[in-house]
């Protein structure tokens, strides 16, 4: 059986929006000044950048708490190339994997990002679809 989510957008006038989540939260959607909004809320394509690093994101850190990791900080830096031409879109992402600390275990650490971005990570599939991805690790030891 699949499932359905339904998300609910509301014009607020000019060019924001209001959008809701499966979560019971919403957010605010607006274009920069220069666009001709009000740059009142997030940008529709960052956005996409954002659920692309929380959804693996989210993979790694329930595989650093399952296999009992040592990391004092974790990012992830998305950087993501824009097409030229209308209707624009990203044909390159970067995905940068950041672990700080003194006792990291590597091998584990890649491990959780492989299986988050080969298995778990639906975002990162549907970017697939469309992006060429370029997935990176760093470790910064203490």
């Amino acid at each position: 059986m699949s499932t359905t989510n339904h998300i609910s957008t509301k014009w607020l006038g000019n060019m924001a929006f209001e959008s809701n989540n499966t979560s019971g939260k919403s957010f605010k959607i607006d274009l920069a000044k220069e666009d001709g909004g009000d740059s009142s809320g997030l940008r529709p394509k960052a956005l996409m950048l954002s659920a692309l690093a929380g959804c693996s994101g989210l993979d790694v850190a329930a595989l650093i708490k399952k296999m009992k990791l040592e990391v004092d900080e974790f990012h992830i830096e998305t950087i993501a190339n824009l097409t030229d031409e209308h209707p624009k879109f990203y044909d390159r992402v970067t995905v940068e994997y950041h672990f700080h600390g003194a006792n990291l275990n590597e091998k584990k650490l890649q491990r959780a990002i492989d299986l988050s971005v080969e298995k778990y990570c639906g975002v990162m599939e549907m970017f697939r679809q469309f992006a060429v991805l370029d997935i990176k690790t760093i470790f910064h030891n203490k």
